[in-house]
């Protein structure tokens, strides 16, 4: 592929104009060449060199354009994306990568038997506090980490008029804000043993999810993820602690905020934090406490990494595969939410037990667990093994 890569973008809704265009635009290598939307002066506006086409098929039947972005409505991730990888092009797709598992399987399969590249614009892994988190881990500052809380909290009391919010397929926070956490959680512990998950609708008059607290237990370690559209005070953003210390930091990643306030790359001071971190180690019987300079984000990483991995100098920076594993946790934690039980990963399958009934069921590839009391009316939950099951 020439250094030049043309990028189609599909749609110019708030993650377009937010984060993708100015991202896209600002990467050298990478041409922002024509956008599909039906709002040609707003783009216009924008990007007046850019060419804007009323359909997204005519991004699809363009034989200049070589990768195609879509941040889209969740619940057309998936067509968009397969007739874009059937018409021979790259495709980068919005988070969450699909509505369902089965979605994502198909689509990473199509994207290897084409032999293309397929990505999930997963931009949180560049947040300047998840890189700060990130680097202090890898150097073992918190020693073995026991429990990590992560926060993505909003006050937004009224119900608002977009897609996001009403009750379709893929919308609400859990789909919305929740795969950062999830992906951010399987970045640092992988995948975790098992999920306990609580979906709700606060807000009056809220049509999708507005409300989620997810546990993930690990051997010896819990992760707390947690959203709600409801906090007026701040949350800690993170709060982490490990057997040789602590880290705690408030206030949440500038990038956006910039990029929404129209501010284009390149720029020296990019993803420069200005809230720090506390860090607190253990040194003998002392506790030191100090403040943690929060290492600078950088959402520019992705598209170079893009680049890169289209010119076959370097990685896919987030496969399909990774962001199947974040889909595999959605869809377990609406399950969890369902039945009101802990859901536990497996191979190959989920085992849903009552008092009369076990289920099989290997397209899940998870094991869930539930116990319904002939004496209460409330599910309980309890820990089965699936080796005993089946040698049983």
């Amino acid at each position: 592929m020439s250094d030049n890569i043309r990028v189609g973008l599909i749609g110019y809704g708030y993650a377009s104009k937010t984060f993708h265009a100015p991202l896209i635009a600002g990467t050298p290598g990478l041409e922002l060449a024509v956008i599909s939307s039906s709002d040609e002066t707003k783009v216009k506006a924008d990007w007046p060199t850019v060419t804007v086409v009323s359909e997204p098929k005519h991004l699809f039947n363009d034989p200049n354009i070589d990768l195609i972005v879509i941040p889209t409505p969740n619940d057309t991730h998936f067509p968009l994306a397969k007739a874009a990888l059937e018409a021979g092009k790259h495709v980068v797709v919005d988070k969450p990568f699909t509505v369902t598992l089965s979605q994502a399987r198909e689509l990473d399969a199509l994207a290897k038997s084409l032999g293309r590249v397929l990505s999930v614009f997963h931009n949180r892994r560049w947040d300047s506090d998840f890189l700060t988190l990130k680097g202090l881990l890898a150097e073992g500052v918190l020693g073995e980490v026991a429990y990590f809380e992560s926060h993505f909290d909003r006050f937004r009391p009224q119900v608002r008029d977009r897609w996001r919010e009403q009750g379709g397929p893929g919308s609400g926070i859990w789909y919305d804000l929740a795969p950062h956490l999830l992906d951010q959680a399987i970045t640092l512990f992988g995948l975790p043993v098992s999920m306990t998950v609580d979906l709700a609708q606060l807000r009056p008059g809220a049509q999708s999810t507005d409300y989620f607290h997810a546990i993930l237990s690990y051997p010896q370690r819990r992760v707390i993820l947690h959203g709600t559209m409801l906090a007026a005070a701040e949350s800690a953003r993170y709060i982490v602690h490990g057997s040789r210390g602590s880290y705690v930091k408030y206030g949440l990643d500038p990038q956006e905020e910039r990029l929404k306030n129209g501010e284009r790359l390149p720029q020296e001071d990019w993803g420069y934090d200005m809230r720090d971190g506390v860090l607190t180690r253990v040194e003998g019987e002392e506790r030191v406490e100090e403040t943690l300079l929060t290492v600078p984000g950088n959402y520019p990483a992705y598209y170079a990494a893009i680049r890169d991995a289209l010119n076959g100098d370097g990685e896919n920076p987030v496969p399909a595969s990774q962001a199947i594993q974040v889909m595999e946790l959605i869809e377990l934690g609406i399950e969890s939410a369902k039945h009101r039980a802990t859901c536990a990963l497996h191979e190959k399958w989920m085992v849903q037990f009552a008092p009369s009934i076990l289920l099989l069921r290997g397209d899940f590839f998870s094991q869930c667990a539930f116990f319904l009391s002939a004496e209460e009316s409330h599910f309980q939950t309890i820990n089965l093994c699936l080796a005993d099951l089946l040698a049983g």
